[in-house]
């Protein structure tokens, strides 16, 4: 079992382990997949693509780009917010761009946005034309309280930025996935964890729909479940990121995406907790939380 000393994602720092924060400017390059031919079959009068062949349960990756993935990086905050600075959040960011460019991503790193800003970029993306591409996926690091994240001058509604990608709003991206990773608090509680622990697995089927329900699709990976602190090292990063990159760089074009989720859950459930001289923040445990709107299973192959 790993065992540090941690930030919680809120601001109010524990004794901190010593180590380096990198920026991080770079802009990822995206690995185009082939691009699917129609065959004709003797008369002309249907055609086999490989679009055709792709399971009826499983999203179709057989476009040219695998998609869009944003990271916005929020470390340094306005003192008017009463927020720290994020140390350790540029390895989350650099560990986040490699793991995503390296699943075929176009990935593009903002830093230190404020909530106008983070709302005018999540626009601008959703109002891009997404036709060749597979997915889409947005990656918010910053502090946060539930439902909220904070820019680098206040919070804002999550639903707020990701409403911009809803089927009635962003029609190039309907019926595609639209994936969003939040490392952020959700409140202030603290899990002391207990000796062992299971949680149910619950599946939820629709029937077939001539229309598409404008919050389908969706799928939210948050670092903790709602109430909780999210916890950060200074000198490796968050809990989260480092189980989400791990995971992702192992089986990443194998599994399917809630199956690489839940062992996210695992790993940080039962590999991390913190250590602290206060007693109050010893030995705490988190668990991450998925909300899942796929209509589909999604595998980044």
């Amino acid at each position: 079992m790993l065992s540090f000393y941690y930030y919680r994602e809120e601001g109010n720092p524990l004794p901190r382990v010593a180590g380096r924060s990198l920026v991080l400017m770079h802009r990822g390059v995206l690995s185009d997949g082939d691009t699917s031919k129609k065959k004709k079959n003797g008369s002309g009068r249907s055609v086999t693509t490989t679009q055709d062949k792709v399971p009826a349960y499983q999203y179709n990756m057989n476009f040219e780009k695998v998609g869009k993935c944003i990271i916005i990086n929020n470390k340094n905050f306005d003192k008017k917010t009463g927020m720290g600075v994020r140390n350790g959040t540029d390895k989350d960011a650099e560990a986040l761009f490699k793991c995503f460019r390296n699943l075929g991503f176009d990935v593009v790193v903002y830093n230190d946005c404020s909530c106008a800003k983070m709302q005018d970029l999540l626009k601008q993306a959703s109002e891009e034309d997404h036709r060749n591409s597979a997915c889409f996926a947005c990656i918010l690091l910053s502090h946060g309280e539930e439902n909220l994240i904070y820019g680098t001058d206040g919070v804002t509604a999550i639903k707020d930025l990701t409403a911009h990608f809803r089927g009635d709003r962003c029609k190039t991206l309907l019926e595609k996935p639209k994936l969003f990773f939040i490392q952020a608090c959700r409140g202030t509680e603290l899990d002391d964890g207990v000796q062992a622990d299971s949680g149910p697995i619950n599946d939820t089927d629709a029937n077939p729909r001539y229309k598409i329900p404008v919050e389908a699709d969706f799928l939210f990976a948050y670092s903790t479940v709602p109430g909780y602190y999210s916890w950060r090292n200074p000198g490796s990063g968050s809990w989260f990121v480092q189980a989400l990159c791990s995971i992702l760089n192992e089986h990443g074009k194998s599994l399917e995406i809630l199956h690489i989720l839940t062992r996210v859950n695992n790993r940080v459930a039962r590999n991390f907790e913190s250590q602290s001289d206060d007693p109050y923040f010893h030995e705490k445990k988190q668990i991450p939380c998925v909300v899942s709107m796929l209509t589909k299973e999604l595998y980044f192959k």
